[in-house]
């Protein structure tokens, strides 16, 4: 983790891009722009959705705390979308590669999509991969997608948060917020409670949670390797690799120490998630708990929920399985929202 990466046929100039160092934005942005027709031509089933008749449009706009957020969005070029459906990605990741193909594929169905990559994450302003507060990252977010929510073209429209991995704790918190604000949430192996083989052992946890006081910045915490934990299909875990602006280095202490927090928060709320719900999960999951989404699923009061369980299947339901596996999932999501606009 955290290892330059070297690709077949790619020069020298373009893999010394890749190979800069990604703490800051403008790295990572150079990376991106330079990558991104290589990474959207890789033989994956999520890049042969079709985006014929989408409108995409990307942006970036300075948010309340003066800091430059990257945003895109995918809607049907004809007519008024169905409903909005907001995306919260996962730690260290972006919205620019692998939910490039998700989105095509709901906008296609009918679905009008917003994407933003946090504060430190993807083409976002901030340090790497760095998480000072988890509870400013749930105020970017409502901040950005009220905006969306507020366009007189999307007004009147169903609004979805679509939470995938830490991204599903960070739209329970966002619901949490605002409890009323939202139509419902597809939560995809929601970050509920960090699995035991993934969490070090508890006296380690004890001195990183001390040294996080003192060094919240430095990349301390042992970490295995996520795409070997998250990836079931061997291909597509090599595939994760070209996911070049995605944070790959040991976490941050007090990064690590938020997250770690967060979880231990949702997990005595879970009774007052009240909106509706579906809830993804693989049963083999060995990076966020599928027990846990077990007990959201019986202890949320909403009267409107859903649990699915995937035999066999590991973490990242959308982009690590088999494409079975994978048209399934997508199947369950799109079918599910088509019910509730």
């Amino acid at each position: 983790m955290g290892k330059p990466l070297k690709f077949e046929g790619v020069n020298e100039e373009l893999q010394k891009i890749l190979d800069a160092d990604m703490d800051h934005v403008g790295p990572r942005r150079r990376a991106r722009e330079a990558f991104k027709d290589i990474q959207l031509s890789i033989d994956h089933i999520l890049f042969k959705m079709p985006n014929d008749g989408l409108k995409m449009t990307e942006s970036y706009e300075k948010n309340s705390r003066g800091l430059e957020i990257f945003s895109k969005s995918w809607l049907p070029e004809s007519g008024s979308p169905k409903a909005l459906v907001c995306f919260c990605h996962g730690y260290g990741d972006t919205c620019t590669f692998f939910f490039e193909g998700i989105a095509r594929k709901l906008a296609s169905s009918g679905y009008g999509v917003f994407a933003m990559d946090y504060p430190g994450f993807g083409l976002s302003e901030g340090l790497h991969g760095f998480i000072p507060k988890f509870d400013r990252i749930v105020d970017d977010v409502i901040e950005h997608y009220s905006k969306v929510k507020e366009n007189p073209d999307f007004r009147a429209l169903p609004s979805f948060l679509f939470g995938q991995s830490m991204g599903g704790a960070l739209a329970l918190k966002v619901h949490l917020k605002q409890p009323d604000a939202w139509t419902g949430a597809v939560l995809l192996a929601p970050m509920c409670k960090i699995a035991d083989d993934v969490v070090p052992p508890w006296l380690v946890t004890q001195i990183l949670i001390g040294m996080a006081k003192l060094f919240p910045k430095r990349k301390l915490v042992p970490q295995k390797d996520l795409a070997e934990l998250a990836f079931r299909d061997s291909k597509k875990r090599e595939q994760a690799a070209y996911n070049v602006i995605c944070y790959k280095d040991k976490p941050r202490l007090g990064t690590a120490l938020e997250l770690l927090k967060t979880t231990q928060e949702i997990e005595q709320k879970l009774e007052k998630v009240s909106l509706p719900l579906l809830i993804l999960h693989g049963k083999d999951d060995k990076v966020t708990d599928p027990s846990v989404s077990k007990a959201l699923y019986e202890k949320a009061s909403s009267t409107d929920k859903k649990l699915n369980l995937y035999d066999g299947a590991y973490h990242s339901l959308l982009e690590g399985e088999p494409d079975e596996t994978i048209l399934r999932v997508f199947d369950d999501i799109i079918s599910w929202l088509d019910e509730h606009c």
